[in-house]
């Protein structure tokens, strides 16, 4: 696959993606200058630093469903495409080629808004064929990636699951999650919501390079804590679990998340499909040289000489004495911390759909 690199540090300032290689669908690209960038005063030796752009996409639909055994959700919505946090293992990244965009240095610059997407969700909700059952959000990309500050898509959507009183599950490492404390306090009271936060590591200079804007660990143990205070349920996650690089780090992980108030954890091996594993390994070449070796060694070890086996089953944890020996770990951490590894299904029996403009019963 032919590599775009963006070599130079002040371009990829503050991003995880050493290249910007065409996606499966872009095999085409190739890089020109048209003379624009250098034009003029500025110093051709010092490239312009990428900026986050946003593009604004009207949603057909919003939920999406799965059938994926190995998932305990059947069904989605995503409120952007792309991630500003730029998790450079984020396994989404592979999705940005659907757009005819790269999965590197694209997936973390180039983003896509839905603003209609609470219309659609509040549409799809009332249909008179749906079923309820509990919604997940943020499976792809971040819900409180800092984008949300601007368009509040995620807020807005939630205002429609309330008004429902539609079960849902959230993932997520961004604070502003903290700013809908008013919307999930009173769906956490009849039993509709949970939020599952990612924690990688504990180390803050390897987070930075591996999550470059993704808040500080520090931080996110700041927001269990507010969030369980506030009587909502989480639980720590503890992935991805990179082998010899943070795999080390699972009991500390789990204790700290603990002692922020989770009631529950999770944990999920590294996962490098398509494009991923490329990406992932120019990363680990610049960043954890001496590792790199032993990690990819672990990796494949796990997935039968392959950087990724995604078949279910297999995807999430790896295969072998190395994944059997994490397994065990956690499950003893966990009840050494009272951790739950499952929690008690989130309830669908409250789900109503609200009165709308022209129902006969507003004449009454």
């Amino acid at each position: 696959m032919q590599q775009t690199e963006v070599s130079h540090p002040l371009r990829r300032k503050a991003r995880a993606s050493l290249s910007n290689a065409p996606g499966r669908f872009d095999l085409d690209r190739v890089t020109t200058d048209d003379g624009w960038e250098n034009a003029g005063d500025s110093d051709p030796s010092m490239p312009t630093v990428e900026r986050t752009q946003v593009r604004i996409e009207q949603a057909r639909s919003i939920i999406s469903y799965n059938r994926s055994p190995d998932l305990p959700f059947d069904r989605s919505i995503n409120p952007y495409r792309g991630c500003e946090h730029g998790c450079i293992y984020c396994f989404a990244r592979p999705s940005h080629a659907y757009l005819g965009l790269s999965p590197g240095l694209d997936f973390e610059t180039r983003l896509i808004a839905r603003p209609n997407a609470a219309d659609m969700l509040r549409k799809e909700l009332s249909a008179a064929s749906y079923k309820v059952a509990t919604l997940a959000i943020g499976t792809n990309t971040d819900p409180y990636q800092p984008v949300e500050r601007d368009h509040e898509i995620t807020r807005s959507c939630l205002s429609v699951l309330a008004a429902f009183s539609h079960p849902v599950a959230i993932v997520t490492k961004g604070v502003l999650v903290e700013r809908d404390i008013d919307i999930l306090a009173p769906m956490a009271a009849k039993g509709l919501v949970r939020v599952g936060v990612s924690l990688t590591t504990l180390d803050p200079d390897l987070l930075r390079r591996m999550e470059p804007r993704a808040p500080l660990p520090a931080r996110r143990l700041a927001m269990i804590r507010r969030l369980s205070d506030a009587g909502i349920p989480v639980r720590v996650m503890a992935s991805p679990m990179v082998p010899g690089l943070t795999d080390h780090e699972l009991e500390a992980l789990l204790a700290a998340g603990a002692e922020a108030g989770a009631d529950a954890a999770s944990w999920i091996m590294l996962r490098l499909p398509r494009e991923v594993s490329q990406l992932w390994q120019e990363w680990l070449a610049e960043h954890a040289p001496a590792r790199a070796e032993k990690v990819m060694a672990r990796l494949r070890e796990m997935h039968g000489g392959r950087d990724y086996d995604p078949r279910w089953g297999q995807r999430m944890r790896g295969d072998g004495p190395y994944a059997a020996m994490l397994a065990h770990r956690f499950q003893v951490a966990c009840k050494r911390l009272g951790l739950s590894e499952r929690r008690a299904p989130l309830r669908c029996d409250l789900f109503q759909r609200p009165p709308q403009p022209g129902d006969q019963l507003a004449l009454f």
